[in-house]
Formats: structure tokens, sequence, C-alpha cells
């Protein structure tokens, strides 16, 4: 495995993420930003169902990371953009990262930033995840 997860000594320890990555692969990968398009281009869940496009986001990105011949263990940082963020927004995004990560079969705990943003690309969109991987 090319990254190695870890909470330092004297940082706080956050069950969502871990604070540093440590990258030791050959192949680093970067994945665009994905939002909750389903394979068909179509926006997946109800209007506003902030958990279902969150768990469509990871799922995209699991796809996107096993046709660059990885997985959610080389994942060194995911970046986060939610629209008109409010902390009471943090529960639906925790349950679609807890869905996409039993259908994945992953605990993705990467580090991690969270943006509020105004808006994204068509108004339906609510989330947009990128990642960087490394992979052996």
């Amino acid at each position: 495995m090319a990254i190695t997860l870890i909470n330092p000594n004297g940082l706080p320890e956050i069950d969502a993420y871990r604070q540093v990555s440590i990258a030791t692969g050959s192949k680093l990968v970067f994945i665009a930003g994905q939002v909750a398009w389903g394979a068909d281009g179509v926006v997946v869940g109800a209007p506003g169902d902030l958990a279902a496009q969150v768990e469509q986001c990871y799922l995209n990105i699991g796809t996107a990371l096993t046709a660059a011949g990885g997985s959610f263990d080389d994942v060194a940082k995911l970046t986060v953009y939610v629209v008109d963020w409010t902390p009471d927004k943090m529960s639906p995004l925790f349950e679609g990262i807890t869905r996409a990560a039993a259908k994945l079969g992953v605990t993705p705990v990467p580090p991690a930033t969270l943006l509020g943003v105004a808006a994204l690309d068509v108004p339906e969109h609510l989330v947009e995840i990128e990642a960087t991987a490394v992979i052996d």
C-alpha cells in the first residue's frame, strides 16, 4: 500500500479522517471533482438530498480509482465542497460517506478539507469531492 495514514501526537484525533497522509508509491493520480451524476449523466437522489449526493460522489471516486488501478486505500487527500455549508449539514454528509463506505467495503479516512461554497456547476449539485491518490 502506497499510503500510510496517521494522527501524530500533538494534533487532535478526528474520527472522520486522519491528519497526515504519507505517500510512498510511484503513480500520482488526480481525480477531478466528482458530483452526484450517475453513469448516465443524471443527478442521483431526490432534489436536496445531500446524503445521496455525497454517496454518489464517493462511488464515482471509487470508479475512477479502480480505472487508475487503485482503491480508496490509495487516497492521499480529499477536498469536499458543499453548497451553502452550515454545521447542520454534517449529519447528512456523514450519512452519505457511511453508505458509500459500506457499498465500497472501505473506511475512507484520508486527510480531508471541507469547504463551503456559494454554488457548483449546476444548481442541482449540492456537493463536489476531488481526490488525490498515490498508487504503487
